[in-house]
């Protein structure tokens, strides 16, 4: 998988790559030819006093030296450019895949380890291709190099090569092949860790509220813990890369200065020559301890590859048409016929046998129990979910064959959960009207019944939102949404349960400020509060999925059972009748 990720978001930017190797190979040629001339000094300058030699020559190292240094300084900079190009090019793509996701996908990998595969594991990778540009380009250029030369200057010498090179590999690859496990694990466990203080952050009312400080500091700290212990774990193995790469750089440098000393001594050798060979040992050792560093970053970007690759090879069960309409002619009508729906590895349908109709000037009410699939009736319209058998029509054509734009722009929805997005007031009501006027948007708030606290707020519509609307009360959270979705002035107002942070008198209000609103517009509420539903044109009871009960309010008090009942769990007599 890391393989292909970087194979198809790296090839736009095959001219920088070829760049960055051209400088580099020029820029460790010339560190490679260094020793050389060192040698040339001591034994053409230094042992015979040649002072003009080692002046002509010191003055060559400078130029090859300056070379290195603008050639090594240009291969970062456009390898870091690069680098930082195919991350951002990584994480767009990621956000937009996301973003075309069904919730049933969301709900699959979940929220938390979408975050952080688009944050973490892409940084991973995006610092895998930075210090590949940087420092493995330039590691088998030295390594290959640096053995030519230094059989160049002597091969009596070579053995030490072949002895050194193979044990750094080994030692090296035993210690990474110790690290991999570790490092899979612990993407796993940041996971966890994200997770955890997701919710916490998320539901600190609620924490507070029942004093579950103590509980939620303990959950969280197990799984810090669990992450630490993985990579205390793993860090220990990295701790000895080091120390082991050291030791036998270390090691192989007395080797080459004690036989060399000897081959020098029977006048085999010359001191320039075996200066150079160990400096030439040391660029190979350092090049194969550059490599080795890289090698220890590879599993980790391999697992992190892994979980971005899954994001793409995750496709959105709500498929665009391949034909879509764009053209309707109609105004809201809303069609329900023989729907059926199950989530994926549910026993039972949630919805079966699901027909109705809703038309424009009609209000349409959903009720029932907990659990009855009023939420995935809604969901439906929207293609939140598609239909896993029946059709959903919108004036006259599946939603499934619908321009997905041109079907949202006929929908105002309320989710059940209202959510804001951080920033303002006007910002977010210019969610569903983004050229919104300041008369429109005070207009929508009056509909929602929310203007009177949004005038008393000091900075009114620029006054600042919270994200998810946290620092307002759930009863004005819900009638800013309510606002949001009123301004667009839609074909079809989907309201799941938007009524139910509202006390009676405020959602009386809103329900009358509404009709005038929605004469010509398709209505479709779904409740939990008789009360809000009473005065709809149709309501659907809906029992375990299926509709067992439809009419208007009085007719189904004397017809339906389920509804009976829900009525008299909130109604007394009189208010019923």
């Amino acid at each position: 998988m890391l393989m292909r990720i970087l194979k198809e978001h790296l090839a736009p930017y095959k001219p920088q790559i070829g760049v960055v190797v051209a400088l580099q190979f020029v820029g460790t040629m010339a560190a490679l030819y260094l020793p050389s001339l060192n040698a040339d000094i001591i034994d053409r300058g230094v042992a015979q006093g040649d002072t003009g030699y080692i002046i002509r020559t010191g003055g060559m190292m400078l130029a090859v030296s300056l070379l290195q240094i603008l050639c090594s300084a240009g291969a970062v900079y456009v390898g870091a450019r690069t680098a930082m190009a195919f991350g951002r090019d990584l994480r767009r793509e990621i956000f937009h895949r996301v973003g075309s996701y069904s919730s049933r996908e969301v709900y699959a990998l979940g929220a938390p380890s979408l975050i952080t595969r688009n944050t973490n594991d892409v940084q991973q990778v995006q610092m895998l291709v930075l210090m590949t540009f940087t420092m493995m380009v330039a590691a088998p250029i030295m390594m290959v190099g640096g053995v030519l030369m230094a059989m160049r200057e002597d091969l009596g010498l070579s053995w030490l090569l072949v002895v050194s090179v193979p044990v750094l590999f080994a030692s090296v690859g035993f210690v990474i092949s110790r690290m991999v496990p570790g490092f899979r694990l612990m993407q796993t466990r940041i996971d966890g860790v994200n997770r955890i203080l997701r919710e916490q952050i998320t539901g600190i009312r609620v924490v507070r509220a029942f004093v579950r400080e103590p509980y939620e500091t303990s959950r969280f700290g197990t799984a810090n813990d669990d992450l630490t212990d993985v990579a205390v774990r793993t860090g220990r193995w990295m701790a000895t890369m080091f120390p082991t790469v050291m030791l036998i750089l270390n090691v192989s440098s007395v080797a080459v200065l004690w036989f060399g000393g000897h081959r020098v001594d029977a006048g085999e050798m010359q001191i320039g020559a075996l200066t150079a060979f160990l400096s030439y040992l040391v660029q190979i050792l350092m090049a194969v301890m550059m490599s080795t560093f890289m090698l220890m970053m590879v599993p980790r970007a391999s697992v992190c590859a892994d979980r971005v690759a899954e994001v793409f090879d995750t496709s959105s069960s709500v498929l665009p048409p391949l034909e879509p309409v764009t053209d309707l002619v109609g105004r809201g009508e809303l069609d329900f016929r023989d729907v059926e729906f199950s989530y994926p590895g549910a026993d039972a349908p949630v919805l079966r046998d699901l027909s109705f109709e809703a038309r424009p000037g009609q209000t349409t009410a959903v009720i029932g129990s907990t659990g009855a699939g009023k939420t995935t009736l809604v969901n439906l319209v929207p293609r939140l979910f598609d239909v896993t058998a029946g059709e959903v029509y919108v004036d006259g054509v599946d939603v499934r064959d619908l321009d997905q734009e041109v079907l949202w722009s006929k929908l105002g929805l309320v989710p059940q959960k209202a959510f804001l997005f951080s920033g303002t007031v006007a910002s977010n009501l210019r969610y569903g009207k983004p050229d919104a006027t300041e008369e429109e948007m005070w207009w929508a708030l009056e509909v929602a019944q929310a203007r009177d606290f949004v005038e008393a707020m000091p900075e009114q519509l620029d006054a600042p939102i919270a994200q998810g609307g946290t620092n307002v009360s759930g009863g004005q959270r819900q009638r800013l949404a309510i606002a949001r979705a009123v301004i667009r002035r839609p074909e079809i107002y989907l309201f799941d349960d938007s009524f139910s942070a509202l006390d009676l008198a405020t959602d009386a209000r809103l329900r009358a400020a509404l009709a005038p609103v929605t004469t010509d517009a398709t209505v479709v509420i779904v409740a939990q509060r008789v009360s809000t539903i009473i005065d709809a044109d149709q309501i659907l009871v809906l029992e375990d999925g299926e509709v067992v009960g439809r009419g208007r309010h009085d007719e189904l008090l004397e017809t339906c059972e389920t509804y009976q009942e829900i009525v008299r769990s909130q109604l007394t007599a009189e208010e019923a009748a």
